[in-house]
């Protein structure tokens, strides 16, 4: 039991200022920790056990419940919020007794802490769980197939063509992602059939290849979690997947501008909230940079700066066509806000649409392989659906 100790006494720097109110600090605190085992009761469907091998945290819920059973002065404050019972008795687990600890001993034990998880030696379950079936990796039998893939995406980071983003908002997991994990480049080679998990959250199993050659089948919500934990954690953006409808252009051919993708720095507060899903689609003949060049003053960017997040180079292609096409695939996503131009007159946005990059991408490799044309963009589900 000596890691409860110590726990507890890591708690005992956590302690909140006292509260205004009804309540004392003291009775707040016991509410509060009496909340967190109901919680993991709710979520577990089983009281919590000090077992071996248990959960740090399970075990101090099952060493706490157990001084909450054994003072009437909890049993009395929790009896109103006791709607499934756990104050009854039931077993109870060996740790010291309540009259031979002092005042703050027995409020680690009794009260809660909301700043438990940040405790950086303790894992939760849930992080643990995902930890493993991270590391649960096999040999990739056919890395061959995929060994070209990742020498491609390397000599497009040093050259430029595709940048490494943190991984945040933008959580999209599609085939043929690229990210970095914990310092291994993971390809996205295929997958699974999407299904709802028990809290009714979409899901799904990926075959997910690293560059030391290995695999695993872990899930879409697994790879974000890690992802996001992991403080280097990456998606390597790919900013210009080549020449639209060729891959390379020909000697007779010219270049015929560039779709682009743009993002707002503005202070507008749906801007603000929504800023990873708002994005600017155009198509130009010139250079990106010196059209965006007066950004700030211009209300077709809503008067703020504003970055390139993906460039796609044309070939002998109708660029107003092809500008045309795109606004009507987004057209049910239109950013629909009014801001005002520099003279107070209000302005409707235009070619400003609330989609993913990632759904952007798969428009145009859609546009390259002529499947657009059945597929529209549902805004409900962030998809390019079967018309």
């Amino acid at each position: 039991m000596s890691d409860l100790d110590d726990l507890r006494d890591e708690l005992d720097e956590f302690a909140q200022p006292e509260k205004k109110g009804g309540r004392s600090h003291r009775e707040e605190r016991i509410i509060a920790g009496f909340e967190e085992i109901q919680n993991f009761v709710k979520q577990h469907k089983r009281l919590p056990t000090v077992g071996e091998g248990k959960d740090i945290f399970e075990r101090l819920y099952a060493v706490r419940l157990d001084r909450l059973r054994a003072l009437e002065e909890c049993r009395t404050l929790l009896a109103p919020f006791d709607q499934q019972g756990l104050l009854a008795s039931g077993d109870t687990v060996q740790a010291p007794s309540p009259e031979n600890m002092d005042e703050e001993e027995l409020m680690a034990e009794l009260g809660g802490s909301t700043h438990l998880t940040e405790l950086r030696h303790v894992r939760s379950r849930t992080e643990i769980e995902a930890a493993e079936e991270i590391a649960n990796r096999t040999r990739c039998l056919d890395f061959e197939k995929f060994k070209a893939l990742f020498e491609k995406a390397e000599r497009e980071l040093k050259s430029g063509a595709r940048k490494t983003i943190r991984f945040g908002k933008d959580a999209a997991i599609n085939k043929g992602n690229f990210f970095i994990l914990s310092g291994q480049v993971v390809y996205i080679a295929e997958v699974g059939e999407e299904f709802k998990t028990p809290n009714g959250e979409k899901d799904g199993r990926l075959r997910a290849i690293y560059s030391n050659g290995t695999e695993s089948n872990l899930l879409i919500r697994s790879l974000q979690r890690a992802l996001y934990k992991d403080e280097t954690g990456r998606r390597l953006a790919d900013l210009n997947l080549g020449p639209l409808f060729g891959d390379s252009p020909a000697d007779d051919d010219e270049e015929s501008g560039t779709i682009y993708v743009l993002r707002s720095h503005s202070d507008h507060p749906f801007v603000s909230e929504h800023r990873e899903l708002i994005h600017k689609i155009g198509v130009t003949g010139g250079t990106v940079e010196k059209r965006i060049a007066n950004a700030a003053n211009d209300s077709t960017y809503l008067l703020a700066e504003v970055e390139i997040v993906a460039t796609y180079k044309l070939v002998d292609i109708n660029r107003i066509k092809l500008e045309n096409l795109i606004h009507r695939i987004f057209a049910p996503a239109k950013l629909d806000i009014t801001i005002q131009d520099r003279f107070g007159k209000p302005v409707p946005p235009k070619e400003w649409f609330l989609v993913p990059l990632a759904v952007i991408d798969e428009a145009v490799q859609k546009i390259r392989d002529g499947s657009i044309t059945q597929l529209v963009y549902d805004p409900k589900s962030a998809k390019l659906v079967a018309k």
